[in-house]
């Protein structure tokens, strides 16, 4: 598929003429900050500076800490101790770091609902829907792995809890959990292998974000209404975008500025709200939490992995006919990666010929009903497996999958989707038609 049609970079001068024709590092640049993007994009469209700015701020600050940790079973918490009372700053850089990953998680699962809202995933930019999910997964890795390294109660004993799932893949869990871990156990190997696999993650996921990035050179980003700009010719592609420079840039830097606020607010008047009083207590083998919970960005599908217990139906299905090799563990352990596969399958399960929500009456009350049902699996995740939270975890995971595997499908061939307006230029005349020419009635965006 063509790009959108554009103007390309020129070097005028000697010197960039000369760096041009050897790195074109200067044409790259101007293209990615004068890329033709849709006018009509609202504020749902600001995560994506979001996670670039915490992704360098994580890396920045993670550089730092490491130069004062040191990544052994006898010397982990007290080096975290240290960093907090004995580093100049290094109470602040930490609280930065370890809040730093709550913005990330938060700002990728805005930029996600907003993809499965608007129909981000479709064709052309199923490529873009996966890379993007491949780094999700890696986010998720990243901050495992970052939660072990102080060492504390919930570190060790989450740690336990979480590598021990994959103990139960049938014939070669307890291999591959050996393998996981270095070890029998968790101990000084798996600390080497996580606190090495914490560093250099999120390199990776900075490449990967390059990738996801460069994607939309050729596609193109999607915009509220779902509908492509124009690449018939070049007028007509001027009539439904807006250079990325100067005016989206600066409305999303204006976003990060207020999104900083607030953050920087909790970095410094409340940073251990998120984190758990377990965890400023040193690692204790020997005596274990009353109730051990991941971070909250892990609940979800913490709730969706406890929900199939062996005395709920389908597991007792699914270990009969597999003859007892699938028992409620590995289930538990399938239904929770299988949470996040169906995601990525999104481009291939919705089936509607419409691309955004906005134009899908029927699709709004069941995505919304999806946001309310992540909330609430987050909720019960955090909550003990005993008592009414079983129960619950197992209707939201059931709804999880059934909107994914049947509504979504359903959804494509029996719901009566709104008209999109013709083309961005005309949505955005509708909206912002009379300020954008400078009128007094300037109309109010609909979404």
């Amino acid at each position: 598929m063509s790009g959108i049609p554009h103007d390309h970079y020129e070097p005028k001068s000697r010197g960039t003429k000369w760096v041009e024709s050897r790195l074109p590092v200067i044409g790259l640049l101007y293209g990615t900050l004068m890329i033709p993007t849709p006018k009509n994009l609202n504020w749902m469209w600001i995560w994506g500076i979001v996670l670039t700015f915490t992704l360098a701020l994580q890396i920045i600050t993670g550089i730092v800490l490491v130069m004062h940790y040191t990544p052994h079973v006898d010397m982990a918490f007290a080096s975290v101790e240290h960093i907090m009372r004995d580093v100049n700053g290094g109470h602040m850089i930490r609280y930065i770091h370890m809040n730093g990953a709550s913005l990330f998680f938060f700002a990728v699962y805005m930029h996600i609902f907003r993809g499965l809202y608007y129909g981000s995933y479709k064709a052309p930019r199923e490529i873009t829907w996966i890379v993007g999910m491949l780094i999700y997964l890696l986010m998720m890795a990243t901050g495992f792995m970052g939660y072990v390294l102080p060492w504390g109660q919930m570190s060790f004993h989450g740690t336990s809890v979480i590598t021990g799932l994959f103990g139960a893949v049938p014939f070669v869990g307890e291999a591959l959990q050996t393998w996981l871990l270095g070890a029998g156990a968790v101990g000084q190997p798996a600390l080497n292998r996580f606190f090495s696999l914490h560093y250099l993650l999120p390199f990776i996921i900075a490449g990967l974000v390059i990738v996801h990035i460069w994607a939309f050179h050729s596609t193109g980003n999607n915009n509220p209404t779902g509908v492509e700009v124009r690449r018939t010719s070049k007028a007509d592609a001027e009539k439904d975008t807006l250079p990325f420079w100067p005016y989206f840039v600066i409305k999303d830097l204006f976003a990060l500025i207020l999104i900083l606020v607030v953050f920087m607010a909790i970095v410094g008047f409340m940073p251990n709200f998120l984190g758990h009083p377990d965890n400023y207590i040193m690692a204790n083998p020997l005596v274990t939490p009353a109730h051990i919970v991941p971070e909250w960005y892990f609940l979800p599908f913490y709730a969706i992995l406890r929900a199939f217990t062996a005395d709920v139906w389908i597991v007792m299905f699914v270990n009969w006919i597999s003859f007892g090799i699938i028992d409620a563990k590995f289930f538990g352990v399938l239904a929770m990666f299988g949470a996040i596969v169906v995601i990525a399958l999104a481009p291939w399960l919705d089936t509607s010929s419409v691309r955004s929500g906005r134009f899908r009456p029927m699709f709004k009350w069941w995505f919304a009903l999806l946001v309310v049902d992540f909330i609430v699996l987050m909720w019960v995740g955090s909550m003990p497996a005993e008592g009414i939270y079983p129960y619950i975890a197992l209707i939201g995971a059931t709804y999880w999958f059934g909107y994914f595997l049947v509504i979504l499908p359903l959804l494509g061939v029996i719901e009566k989707p709104l008209a999109p307006p013709a083309t961005i230029e005309d949505d955005f005349n509708a909206h912002y038609g009379d300020a954008a020419k400078g009128g007094k009635a300037a109309a109010t965006p609909a979404e």
